[in-house]
């Protein structure tokens, strides 16, 4: 397989802001170092950026870099280079482990009611290292699903004792294809995530109509009355996906985000949660017709369930 190089060198009179700057950088990245003065990345197109960036500092910095891509080390197979890029996650995991087991001392230990909400601040930093992590694991660390499994324990953990999800009727695809749907106007979190998931994964020639007086023959959701719509604790989105159905790891995630934003009791706490909020908001505020929103969030929710099928751990179930 191929892998691209770094490697760069500062002047000696450089100033020690730029060599911990890029130190740090090379650390987030993902490199592993297996010669001194030489940093390894998988021939990927986000690799091969990262270190175009970081050459480009490094001439900023009056400094000179060389980026390569190179198919084969002398001295060095491809099995061992992908174990050395392992066990630096190795290392990185097990710190989150250690964290993670905390955690769950403090989950036995306290109730409930009185731990929730700090449980829940350690539980988002938990989930943001693990997604740091697990961005740079790009050969599948054994350890990584085990971190995983950890953390959705301790999320189950915080939802024992409260109340179950309710029972929702199972439905097929074939009764909702070629029907028009309909739900209320300026959609926001949960129906764009609905609008999504109509089109992704039930009819995608689907006709979506936004207004508040539904037509006789319209399949309505997310409004007063609606066939589809919130089910005890359950947002509209997570609703739909069980009367279907569907379990992909991805569309948890998805479902996660969409139940936070639209419920906020803070149930999931995933660390994408505040950003997509803003961008949401910011749509609406700019006064965008319902198609456009519509458009934009069907956008917005396909690239997230693609990032998220590639990465699917922290949603199995």
């Amino acid at each position: 397989m191929g892998w691209v190089v770094f490697s760069y060198s500062l002047p000696s009179k450089a100033s020690s802001s730029p060599r911990v700057a890029l130190w740090r950088r090379l650390q987030r990245s993902g490199a592993i170092t297996p010669k001194a003065g030489v940093y390894v990345l998988p021939e990927r197109d986000e690799c091969v950026e990262a270190f175009q960036w970081l050459a480009q500092e490094v001439q900023q910095a009056k400094g000179e870099a060389v980026v390569m891509r190179v198919e084969r080390f002398e001295g060095l197979t491809d099995p061992q280079i992908i174990e050395l890029f392992r066990d630096s996650c190795r290392k990185k995991y097990s710190e989150i482990e250690s964290e993670a087991a905390e955690v769950e001392k403090s989950i036995h230990a306290t109730k409930k009611s009185k731990s929730n909400s700090g449980i829940l601040e350690r539980l988002e930093k938990l989930r943001k290292k693990y997604a740091e992590v697990a961005q740079v694991d790009f050969f599948e660390s054994a350890e990584g699903a085990g971190v995983a499994s950890q953390i959705r324990n301790i999320q189950q953990a915080l939802r024992q004792g409260t109340v179950s999800d309710p029972a929702v009727a199972s439905v097929t695809f074939s009764e909702y294809r070629d029907k028009r749907w309909v739900t209320r106007p300026r959609p926001h979190v949960d129906r764009l995530g609905c609008a999504w998931l109509i089109r992704r994964f039930i009819d995608p020639k689907a006709d979506i109509r936004y207004a508040t007086n539904p037509g006789p023959d319209e399949v309505t959701f997310d409004m007063r009355g609606a066939e589809f719509g919130h089910t005890g604790d359950l947002c509209t989105f997570e609703t739909m996906i069980t009367a279907f159905g569907l379990r992909e790891p991805a569309l948890r995630l998805v479902a996660e985000i969409i139940h936070d934003i639209d419920i906020r009791d803070g149930r999931y706490a995933r660390p994408e949660i505040g950003g997509i909020d803003i961008i949401l908001k910011g749509w609406l505020l700019a006064g965008l017709p319902d198609r456009e929103l519509e458009s934009r969030g069907i956008e917005l929710f396909e690239s997230l369930y693609t990032a998220f099928s590639r990465r699917p751990r922290l949603a199995e179930r």
